[in-house]
Parts: structure tokens; C-alpha cells; sequence
């Protein structure tokens, strides 16, 4: 498993001025061991999260009369600690949240930002040609202003009934006693090791030196006690985010960016880093929801600068002129169908989608009559041949964009909560990369997500702008997304979310149709394979469903790829009965509440 891992990520070193061969899946936080799980069921509140020391956190806080909101600040400060591969206080994340007092929605944007002195060309080497990605990471080029510390005590501020200090206790004392290794982190850890060993602040933070001057990273099993994350929890929770963009915290990680810095005569040059002025600059959005209706529901997701969220809707929109529910979820054609949708969402994605406060979307992406004329070019009985063209929606204002590609790698995490009083959480979180960019201060891992940007400002062969091209404060386009669906009375029935990189869009729509036209509980929904299709060959999860399905789907006249694909969705499902919780076998995630 370690071998496998190793070799998927080795193989997105090489980068051409093409589009990528590894841009179709890469997977540095490899799927864990496919473990089933039985659903959980409760009455009034329920956690669902990436790892059962966060899970006990935020149900912890929900038994306190903590809000949801409460929780989900509990759980995320557990998961930078325990699960540090995937996200954290260096990190940025996309949060929705129902407020049942109000019946309003808000979408809360703590993507990072990048520098004020970041230039297009950030990604682009002394040749012309994109650099390879391992040397973008070189630096402190690839780290973007953190946005978490900012979305919490924003979240805070509106929804949150304990005490902010509070919320900081459960991972204040794991971060100073120690908790027990997982095996998911000992395993990326373990594979990851020819990529991290030169990295000095992961070796000073996850490997032991060894008596010959060896390393041998963490094992599952062991303690592992973080007495510098201790102390940032502790700051942070005694003088609020203050610390982290105006004091002390924001001083200690622009120090330690200036000291990384690469020489002005290194390859590509010195980049501008994040200064304590970009700290102090930085701001959490509120955006409009992206709200749709889907047959008898409203799906609401995160619009941009998340492209999630568009290219979910979009899919959506596309599935509503087939009879889903009437196939099943055993007829390859209705997987067919899925991935013919997601080609076309890809497509649009990839063409339109940027920061909003430096794109203009078209928001005609989801007309009704515009998705109407695209969903006529899917055809129920064969696929389409190669990449297929971005659509031209209707009230498409603004710059003409070309097409740029982007690394857009997977090592996110994902929390879904309702609390005792129907405020419901979803919120999405990453770090980019696995262990982000290689760097920490204070105990915490300093995210890559400035690679989410294009490599390259301008389209080869049109000479376009890209949508998602590098710019000054710009944040680079996600494809979190953050997700819930309301009935026909507004009340939420279905809280989704997942990591994945890329692939969060065909997992998240996925486990929609699943759960809604198929009708299958929260468990079931995330347990089907997974499928995706991002305007080219289509990958199939590797596993016992794999030989028919791929063979119902190659009549059809796709080409399929079989991958391990590593998702971690979480689920909360409402139903009469109650609560259900849906937790992803591919991870070692938990779901309880009471």
C-alpha cells in the first residue's frame, strides 16, 4: 500500500506545458482500506467527521448545549491535530449553515488568498513552461494566506452559544498529553517519506532520528504529543484570532516564510510571500448560497470562488431530464448518464470559474434552458468521444476566458452536523496537498493551495486570460463544496460533503442522486463505488463492483480506468424516523450524536 502511494505521488513531479497526464486523478491521500460501516441512527443531534477523537470533541460540545457551529469548530481543531495530512489552522475551508430560528442560509468563504505581490507568472519557470509541481511547493511559493482561525470566529461570532475558550479545550489537551497515532496518518506518513524527509519541518514535527542519523516516521499506535500546537491552541483560545492575523501567531508565520524564502538567484526566482500585512489583510466572504431546484427538493451548495458547487447544480440540472429514479442504481446506464453529465459540468467548470471578485461567472451556467440544450448532448446509449466544448450560457458577461489547468490536489476533510435544534452544518476544509506544503510553524502544517491557481495566466494557442490565473488577494478556485438539500417545507433533509480534490464534484452529486431519486439511507449512499469523469477517460473505483459495472458502461462506449478513489464523504440524512449518519469505509471517520 505504502509502494503504491509513493508511486502515485512521484508520478505528478513531471509537469509539461500540456494538459497533465496525472490532472485526470492524482491521489496523494490515498484511499484507506475499504472498511464497511453500519449506520448510525440517532433522534436529535448527530457529528459526522473524518476521525473519532474529533467526532467525541464535537459531540462533546452538542451534550454542553453547544450549537453546531460549536461542534464543528470543536471537531475542525481535533482534525488539525490528528488528522494534520488534511487540514487545519494553515488551511481555508467553505462552511454552510441553517439557522432554524431565522430559516437563512449563509455561505461562509475562508478560501487563503494569495499574497499581495503574487504576480501571474507565480508558476511559471525561467523556460516559459509550467514548473514542475514539487518545485512549486519550494519556499513558501505555494502557501496562501491561512483562512480558518478567521471562518471559526466568524461562525462564532453569529452562531456559537459556549464560550469561544471552551471550544479549544478538547484539542488543547490531546495536543498536550498525546494522542494514539491513526493508521491512516501512519501510512501517509510512511509513504510520503522520500517527499518529506526534505522537508525539515515535517521531519522536526512526524519522525524520529534514529542513532545512524536515519528517520523513521510516526507508527500507527504510538503517542504523539504536539507541545507547540498545545501552546497555539492556548493563544488562540485566550486572545481570540487577533493572535493568529494581528499578534504574535501571524508574526511567528510570516517570520518563518521569510526565513524559507528561496535565494533571488534560485531557479524561478523568489516569490512574494505572505507578510503580516496579508495576515492582517485577510477577510472571511459571505457569498450568496447557490440554491437550485432539484424535482421536489432545493439543492444548496457553495458558489464560487468554490467551483464546486456551480458544477454539482450544474450536473443536477442535467440528471433532471433523465429518469434516474426509474433506473437505478443497478443499470449501467444510469452511471452513464452521471458521467456524461459530469463531462459537460468539467467543462463549463473549467472555462468560467474563478474568484468572483476578479471573474464574472456566467450565471447562466444554470439556466434551466441553457442546461435544457445540454442536456440534449447526452446520449442514454453511447458516450461521447474525447474532451467535449464548454457551453455559451446565456447572460455571459465580462472578459472572454481560455482554458488553463491547475494541480487541484486532494487532501481535504469534511464534517456534517445538526444540532438538538436543527441548526445544521456543513463544512468542508483543506490543506491542499498531503501535510500541505511541506512547511509548519507553532505546530501546525502551512497549506499549498496557491497551486489550486492555474500554472499558467494564459491559454496556449488562444492567448486568453485564464479564469483561474494567479492574482494579488485572488483566491484560488476550489472545488469544495459543501452541501445541503432542503424538502418542499425548507427543512434540511440531506447534510454531504467530501474531500477529493477534483473529484468532490462527481462524489457529492453521486451521493445525491443516491440518496434522493434512488432513495438509499446515509450509509448505503456512501458506501456505492464512486465514478467520475472530468471530461475525459472515466475512472471507476477499483473493487468486487468493478468487472460488471465496467463492462456495462465499456457497451455503452466509455473508457474506464479502474483507481483506488479516495473519498470521505459524510453524510446526515433526516428522515421520519430520525437522524441517520453516513460514513465513508474509505476512512477511518466516526458518526454519533443522541
Amino acid at each position: 500500500m505504502a509502494a503504491a502511494l509513493l508511486a502515485s505521488v512521484l508520478a505528478l513531479i513531471p509537469v509539461t506545458a500540456g494538459h497533465p497526464a496525472w490532472a485526470q486523478g492524482a491521489d496523494p491521500e490515498l484511499a484507506s482500506p475499504f472498511t464497511p460501516r453500519p449506520l448510525v441512527r440517532t433522534q436529535s443531534d448527530m457529528v459526522v467527521a473524518a476521525n473519532p477523537l474529533a467526532v467525541e470533541a464535537g459531540h462533546a460540545m452538542l451534550r454542553q448545549g453547544g450549537s453546531a457551529v460549536d461542534a464543528a469548530i470543536a471537531v475542525q481543531l481535533v482534525l488539525g491535530l490528528v488528522e494534520p495530512q488534511s487540514s487545519g489552522l494553515g488551511g481555508g475551508g467553505y462552511m454552510l449553515v441553517w439557522d432554524p430560528k431565522t430559516g437563512d442560509l449563509a455561505s461562509l468563504d475562508g478560501r487563503e488568498t494569495a499574497p499581495a505581490g503574487a504576480t501571474a507568472d507565480r508558476f511559471v519557470g525561467p523556460d516559459g513552461r509550467p514548473m514542475p509541481l514539487m518545485r512549486a511547493f519550494d519556499g513558501g511559493r505555494a502557501v496562501g494566506t491561512p483562512g480558518i482561525p478567521a471562518l471559526l470566529a466568524e461562525a462564532h461570532k453569529r452562531y456559537g452559544k459556549l464560550p469561544w475558550a471552551a471550544l479549544f479545550q478538547p484539542a488543547i489537551k490531546l495536543a498536550r498529553d498525546g494522542y494514539t497515532v491513526s493508521p491512516r496518518l501512519a501510512l501517509l506518513l510512511k509513504g510520503l517519506t522520500p517527499i518529506l524527509k526534505d522537508r525539515p519541518d515535517m521531519v522536526a514535527l512526524f519522525f524520529h532520528t534514529e542513532s545512524d542519523g536515519g528517520l523513521t516516521p510516526l507508527q500507527a499506535g504510538e503517542t504523539f504529543r504536539n507541545p507547540a500546537m498545545a501552546h497555539t491552541l492556548e493563544v488562540l483560545a485566550t486572545q481570540g484570532p487577533d493572535a493568529f492575523y494581528h499578534g504574535v501567531l501571524g508574526r511567528d508565520l510570516a517570520r518563518h516564510l521569510a526565513d524559507s524564502a528561496l535565494p533571488a538567484d534560485t531557479a524561478g526566482g523568489s516569490p512574494a510571500l505572505v507578510t503580516a500585512q496579508d495576515l492582517a489583510a485577510y477577510r472571511v466572504e459571505e457569498r450568496d448560497p447557490l440554491c437550485t431546484p432539484y424535482h421536489q427538493w432545493k439543492v444548496c451548495s457553495m458558489g464560487p470562488s468554490s467551483s464546486g458547487g456551480i458544477a454539482i447544480v450544474e450536473m443536477l440540472g442535467l440528471l433532471e431530464h433523465f429518469d434516474m429514479k426509474g433506473l437505478g442504481k443497478d443499470s449501467p446506464t444510469a452511471w452513464h448518464l452521471m458521467v456524461e453529465a459530469s463531462r459537460l459540468a468539467y467543462a463549463d467548470r473549467d472555462l468560467y470559474v474563478g474568484d468572483p471578485a476578479f471573474v464574472t461567472v456566467p450565471r447562466g451556467l444554470l439556466d434551466k434552458g441553457y442546461l435544457a440544450e445540454r442536456a440534449k448532448l447526452i446520449d442514454p446509449a453511447h458516450a461521447a468521444q474525447g474532451p467535449v466544448a464548454a457551453g455559451v450560457p446565456p447572460q455571459k458577461q465580462g472578459a472572454l476566458y481560455g482554458p488553463g489547468w491547475q494541480a487541484d490536489i486532494p487532501s481535504t476533510s469534511h464534517m456534517s452536523l445538526v444540532d438538538k435544534n436543527g441548526m445544521t452544518v456543513s463544512f468542508t476544509t483543506s490543506v491542499e496537498f498531503a501535510f500541505g506544503s511541506g512547511m509548519a510553524v507553532d505546530g501546525y502544517v502551512l497549506n499549498n493551495q496557491l497551486t489550486d491557481f492555474s500554472f499558467i495566466p494564459t491559454s496556449p494557442g488562444t492567448g486568453l486570460p485564464v479564469a483561474n490565473a494567479v492574482a494579488a488577494g485572488k483566491r484560488p478556485r476550489s472545488s469544495m463544496a459543501p452541501t445541503i438539500v432542503f424538502d418542499q417545507t425548507g427543512k434540511p433533509v440531506l447534510v454531504v460533503g467530501s474531500p477529493g480534490g477534483p473529484a468532490i464534484i462527481g462524489y457529492v452529486a453521486e451521493t445525491i442522486v443516491a440518496a434522493l431519486d434512488w432513495g438509499l439511507d446515509a450509509q448505503e449512499a456512501v458506501s456505492l463505488p464512486r465514478i467520475i469523469n472530468r471530461n475525459g477517460t472515466t475512472t471507476l473505483e477499483s473493487g468486487p463492483w468493478a468487472p460488471p459495472l465496467k463492462a456495462g458502461l465499456e457497451a455503452l462506449g466509455q473508457k474506464v480506468e479502474l483507481k483506488s478513489m479516495p473519498s470521505g464523504l459524510h453524510v446526515i440524512k433526516r428522515t421520519p424516523q430520525g437522524l441517520e449518519g453516513g460514513v465513508d469505509p474509505r476512512r477511518e471517520g466516526l458518526a454519533a450524536g443522541d
